[in-house]
């Protein structure tokens, strides 16, 4: 045993584990909104990471699998894709059993019913009991599903059972708010097939009951409040949103920080005559965080757009991409006229297109409004660097003094996100030719692409350091920008 008296006597010694730092947003990653009945509208989202997990879930003819096809083709490769789900018509009601492990799903558990039953209400109706299932001539769980559809129909619910490979299902027969199927109990009579089927609350199951028809703007707004967070969005449905779908998505976007890119065929995008299409109408409202791509070979050939940006690495040399000059796997080139493709240039959509040298690249790279996509993608890198480091900064300090010094630390911090943009490629030396602040007038040079003021403390209202609050920290970025066209000038002398 020790002996002694213990050290703590004179010395103590204690240790801090420094706490993590919040994370930076994930802005690679893209919704794919769809309305195939394959995710639930209570879960309305799923993760993928590969083609063959959307094959897997949704089958390769379905406009979600399509979409994701043109995503997973790019070089390099994304590796994440959100699919999230739009009630573009009412849903049905539905009980989703818990998925079953390869030993509850041995069909010798199921043939040995010859009496079964359970408990359910439907509709909204009474609990009803579901008895005398015999399950003992079933040579699989399709079938399990089909004799327990017509038990079903027998005590005259409303209701089918199908087996989607991992689980079974109990979906009402019809749509709408008033469409539901409860958890499953244990029947008066007969053996207890509620858990067998995975169909109780102890088991994982969980009921979702129907809703109504939903515009595209509220299934936006929905997958926009859940805790999964996004950045891009593009829909993939069998019937796409209509412009006046689009121009409500738009202008909810344009609030957010969120981009949004649609793809679209219509005829009047190439009129010049023509002020209904939707990029007519998008630039009309001056949306930066919208942009479109004119395609009559793939109604989903923006996503190629997206997969092209959201592979960006932020933190590598050189890396910051524009969008125009990319090729689009996957996507026919638009067999164009010299005219029409003026249209598309005026009327700001993109477009891949064939040229005479037998190359085809992505025409434009800009949004509706007044910006380009890479601009605004970069741009919400870097607002999230700097908020994320000044945030850790902030959480990982006893405190920062309401000091000069204590400020500096801030302007400490941005600098060093900025030489990360300065890295990339987002920015660079240019001529300021905005308004001045601090000591930055119009037209001066910046050297570093950047300048930082951040005014003495001093000059701080009394108002504002009670409430301890920073002064206000002003940031003057130059963007590097990118070329997309090129005139060269060939001097002939004999």
């Amino acid at each position: 045993m020790t002996t002694g008296l213990p050290v703590s006597r004179l010395i103590t010694a204690s240790v801090n584990l420094t706490p993590a730092g919040a994370q930076y947003a994930n802005i690679e990653t893209l919704l794919l909104l769809g309305d195939s009945p394959v995710i639930d509208t209570l879960t309305r989202i799923r993760s993928y990471n590969s083609l063959a997990g959307v094959a897997a879930d949704f089958g390769t003819s379905a406009p979600e699998y399509a979409a994701a096809l043109l995503y997973f083709g790019q070089s390099p490769q994304p590796t994440q894709l959100y699919i999230g789900r739009w009630a573009r018509t009412a849903t049905a009601g539905a009980l989703y059993g818990a998925p079953l492990t390869a030993a509850q799903q041995a069909l010798a558990n199921f043939t040995a019913v010859t009496a079964g039953g359970f408990k359910v209400q439907v509709n909204g109706g009474a609990l009803t009991g579901v008895t005398g299932i015999n399950l003992s001539t079933a040579t699989s769980l399709s079938q399990v599903a089909s004799l327990i559809t017509t038990a079903l129909t027998g005590a005259s619910l409303a209701a089918t059972c199908v087996w989607t490979g991992s689980q079974f299902q109990i979906v009402s027969t019809t749509t709408g708010t008033s469409s539901s199927v409860s958890l499953l109990q244990a029947p008066a009579s007969g053996t207890d097939i509620s858990g067998l089927l995975g169909g109780t609350a102890g088991a994982g199951a969980y009921a979702v009951a129907g809703i109504a028809a939903e515009s595209a703007l509220a299934a936006v707004t929905a997958l926009d409040a859940i805790p999964t967070y996004w950045y891009g969005l593009t829909f993939a449905a069998s019937t796409m949103p209509s412009n006046s779908d689009y121009l409500a998505v738009a202008a909810f976007i344009e609030a957010t920080t969120h981009i949004f890119g649609l793809t679209t065929a219509d005829a009047n995008a190439v009129n010049s005559a023509s002020n209904t299409d939707i990029g007519s109408q998008l630039i009309a409202a001056g949306y930066t965080r919208t942009f479109g791509q004119y395609s009559t070979t793939n109604p989903y050939a923006v996503i190629s757009i997206f997969g092209s940006i959201l592979t960006t690495q932020f933190n590598g040399s050189n890396t910051m991409p524009t969008v125009a000059w990319k090729v689009e796997p996957g996507v026919p080139y638009e067999p164009l006229s010299q005219n029409a493709a003026s249209v598309l240039d005026t009327k700001r959509y993109n477009y891949f297109a064939n040229f005479q040298n037998g190359a085809s690249v992505l025409v434009n790279g800009c949004c509706f409004g007044q910006a380009y996509v890479d601009e605004i993608f970069g741009l919400d890198w870097l607002q999230n660097r700097i908020q994320t480091n000044l945030f850790n900064l902030l959480a990982a300090q006893p405190k920062v003094p309401q000091t000069d010094p204590g400020i500096h630390q801030f302007v400490n911090v941005i600098d060093q996100s900025m030489e990360a943009a300065i890295t990339n490629g987002l920015v660079a030396p240019g001529q300021w030719q905005a308004a001045g602040f601090g000591q930055l007038q119009t037209g001066d040079y910046l050297n570093a692409g950047y300048y930082i003021y951040a005014p003495p403390i001093s000059t701080q209202s009394s108002a504002d350091r009670a409430a301890r609050k920073s002064p206000p920290i002003q940031v003057a970025v130059k963007l590097a920008g990118a070329v997309h066209t090129v005139n060269a000038i060939i001097n002939v002398n004999r």
